[in-house]
């Protein structure tokens, strides 16, 4: 089991921090460190400067959306970070969600999964230095090359996702899948329909790299590290839209996904919050001080079937914590 690092990105003061948290991460030992793509600065500039500042940490999005850019300019780009970075570079996609989409890129949220295939097939195409002639449901390219020589080794390309045939596709089309917002026991089933797309698609579910973004917050003050991480659980499922919240309710927390997202969409943030209990906090992070934090981890660490967890942070810490948590958790 590796472990990984998921950059926070929210009010990060430059891109030199960027820099420095993957710096620290290969000093640590971790190895990849991913940078989501949300609001705030994109990760392909910010993850060219990382490349640069670093020498063998690996380096990716988690994630690109596939609406904002077309599957051939996300082929040349990682193509490119490829070559930037020597080799260290993944992919990470998805097809985010309605709020994102719509809201922020002025796109309409369509037929999600099978755009998410498509792009997957003509990336690789791309990287694969292939000319790239596709006719699919979404899209229709003829006669796409990189006019610059591809990749010797061509990175993979991760997908994530949350429902069942999401995770079936990532199994069956992506070199990886990316999981967020899960506990154990939901992680183990939708584990099973990875391996059913894997099967699907005649392909060895051990060579499908799995990578659970998890919320840590490993801290002396134990308290506050847990009050970081419910305030963090309960934005995400009363305030990023209808999946984590539809996602958490398929694992046992249906009432409680509801209630978060009922108080949240009221405007009663501080019942939101409260209403993520300590079970449903363990269920989901790693939290308290570093001793606790650790055992914690470790539940998500002995999961059949996952190969890496990337130690990801809550919205409201400040650098010193986030640092604090990345030295206590380090391999």
């Amino acid at each position: 089991m590796s472990l990984d690092i998921h950059l926070p990105v929210s009010a990060q003061p430059s891109v030199d921090t960027l820099v420095d948290l993957a710096q620290r991460a290969e000093e640590l030992d971790y190895g990849h460190v991913w940078l989501p793509e949300t609001w705030g600065r994109d990760a392909v500039t910010a993850l060219t400067a990382m490349a640069q500042g670093t020498d063998e940490v690996g380096l990716g999005p988690s994630i690109w959306n596939v609406y904002s850019r077309s599957p051939a300019l996300v082929g040349q780009t990682a193509a490119t970070l490829q070559e930037v970075s020597d080799g260290r570079f993944r992919v990470g996609l998805g097809p985010s969600g309605p709020a994102v989409v719509e809201g922020w890129h002025g796109s309409d949220f369509d037929r999600p999964l099978r755009r998410t295939r498509e792009s997957i097939e003509i990336i690789k195409a791309v990287l694969a230095g292939e000319q790239v002639n596709y006719d699919g449901d979404v899209f229709t390219l003829g006669g796409f090359r990189l006019r610059c020589d591809p990749p010797e080794d061509p990175p993979g390309v991760d997908a994530a996702g949350m429902g069942p045939k999401a995770v079936e596709l990532a199994g069956r089309f992506a070199d990886g899948w990316h999981a967020t917002i899960f506990t154990p026991d939901g992680l183990r089933e939708r584990l099973d329909d990875l391996r059913r797309g894997a099967d699907l698609g005649d392909r060895n579910p051990e060579d499908v790299r799995t990578t659970l973004s998890l919320t840590c917050c490993a801290l002396p003050d134990g308290e506050r590290a847990r009050d970081l991480a419910r305030q963090h659980a309960a934005f995400y499922v009363g305030g990023m839209g209808t999946y984590y919240r539809d996602s958490l309710a398929r694992q046992g927390y249906e009432e409680c996904a509801h209630d978060i997202a009922a108080a949240w969409g009221s405007g009663d943030k501080e019942r939101a919050t409260e209403l993520v209990s300590d079970e449903l906090l363990d269920d989901l992070g790693a939290a308290g001080t570093p001793e606790r934090a650790r055992e914690e981890l470790q539940k998500f660490r002995d999961v059949d079937g996952l190969d890496r967890v990337a130690v990801s942070f809550p919205r409201g810490a400040d650098l010193d914590q986030v640092r604090e948590t990345m030295d206590a958790l380090a391999p």
